[in-house]
């Protein structure tokens, strides 16, 4: 079976990059652009910054911006509708992981229109046509759902996410300035920093994981590793290292897909809102040490590529561990929480672990995980 890499026709890195957004919509021939930015964007007027750049060319475009941080069904299928009384031809979708997974939502559904009750959108759903146009302009380092294939939105009526998977939603072009990420708050910055750090431990161990994606990974790890912390102190060299090293994670990823920290997470995200990044740094060095004896030599160039030293003369046993205390130790100077202890209900620990399971990132997990397995590394961080 042949390995499958799908990345976006075009990207754009580096500071200023947002220029380019006006040379790729006059070559394209857009007419009118449908802007998905959340509310706290437009609020804080970090939207304008691609917003100014189409008024300052002349663009037509028309603002949504009924999106939430965990996107539900109902911000999507009103956001088809405004897409369909807009009169726009293309989408621009400004902001994190929220933002990007309604304007892909909603670009499929306009293309494949049988999909519009959106649940029927889950796992590889059988899409047709490629959705709307996508320019795609995250305002943090962390989802790069700007070159993944997946999205994730949130069903409250059933209290939980769910994960679709489609080669159709890619955005067309990609637009990562560090500029659009400078407002982003410490907090922030540091939890979606370690959501792509998740992302390129995940996919590096996974079991689609090949040598092509390991090469992104790796990579990935090392960037963020070194970034994430300057990031977080916002300052310039930070910010665009991570910009870069999150990309890369989901060049990788997005391929081969992830594991169960990212089950775990989603199930926390539908059921306390939890931040998406939080949940996933909470949860990553638990689970890596559940998986640890089924991912071979992988850990020693992970704690290789985190700046640990002295690794070649260590033990599998010690290298295992330094991976895993590096990860904890990142994720602690950036100020995550250690546990779950103020987050989760001992009552709905079944739940969760029963939807963690029927995730779609579960099959990834580089070893397989049972329903009580999920339920004892739930309880383990409570």
């Amino acid at each position: 079976m042949a390995n499958r890499i799908v990345l976006n026709e075009i990207s754009y890195h580096g500071t200023g990059a947002i220029q380019n957004i006006k040379d790729e919509v006059k070559t394209r021939g857009f007419k009118k652009a449908f802007v998905c930015s959340d509310p706290d964007l437009v609020k804080f007027k970090v939207t304008n910054k691609v917003t100014d750049v189409l008024d300052q060319a002349g663009f037509a475009y028309e603002l949504y911006s009924n999106i939430k941080p965990n996107p539900t069904i109902e911000n999507v299928q009103t956001g088809v509708a405004a897409f369909k009384a807009s009169g726009a031809d293309y989408i621009i979708a400004i902001g994190g992981g929220s933002s990007m997974d309604t304007a892909k939502a909603i670009g499929i559904i306009i293309k494949n229109p049988e999909f519009e009750d959106v649940r029927s959108l889950e796992g590889v759903a059988p899409t047709k046509n490629p959705c709307v146009p996508i320019i795609a302009v995250p305002t943090t380092a962390g989802t790069a759902a700007e070159v993944t294939i997946n999205y994730v939105i949130t069903d409250v009526e059933k209290k939980r996410k769910f994960v679709c998977v489609d080669t159709h939603d890619i955005p067309v072009i990609a637009v990562v300035d560090p500029d659009m990420m400078s407002s982003m708050p410490a907090g922030l910055t540091a939890s979606t920093g370690m959501d792509a750090l998740t992302h390129a431990i995940e996919g590096y161990i996974t079991k689609g994981a090949w040598e092509m994606t390991d090469m992104f990974h790796l990579k990935a790890i090392e960037i963020i590793s070194k970034n994430l912390r300057g990031a977080v102190a916002n300052t310039p060299e930070g910010r665009e290292g991570m910009a870069l090293g999150q990309y890369i994670a989901g060049m990788g990823f997005s391929n081969v897909g992830l594991g169960i920290v990212h089950s775990m997470a989603h199930a926390l995200g539908a059921v306390y809102d939890t931040p998406h990044g939080v949940a996933n740094a909470i949860l990553l060095p638990t689970v890596m040490e559940f998986n640890a004896d089924a991912t071979g030599d992988k850990f020693k160039y992970i704690a290789k590529a985190m700046g640990v030293e002295g690794v070649e003369q260590m033990s599998q046993a010690e290298y295992r561990k330094a991976a895993v205390d590096a990860v904890k130790k990142l994720s602690t100077d950036v100020g995550i929480p250690a546990d779950l202890k103020a987050i989760v209900k001992e009552e709905d620990v079944t739940f969760l672990a029963e939807s963690a399971v029927a995730d779609a990132c579960a099959p990834g997990n580089p070893k397989d995980a049972s329903l009580e397995d999920i339920i004892a590394l739930y309880r383990s961080l409570m």
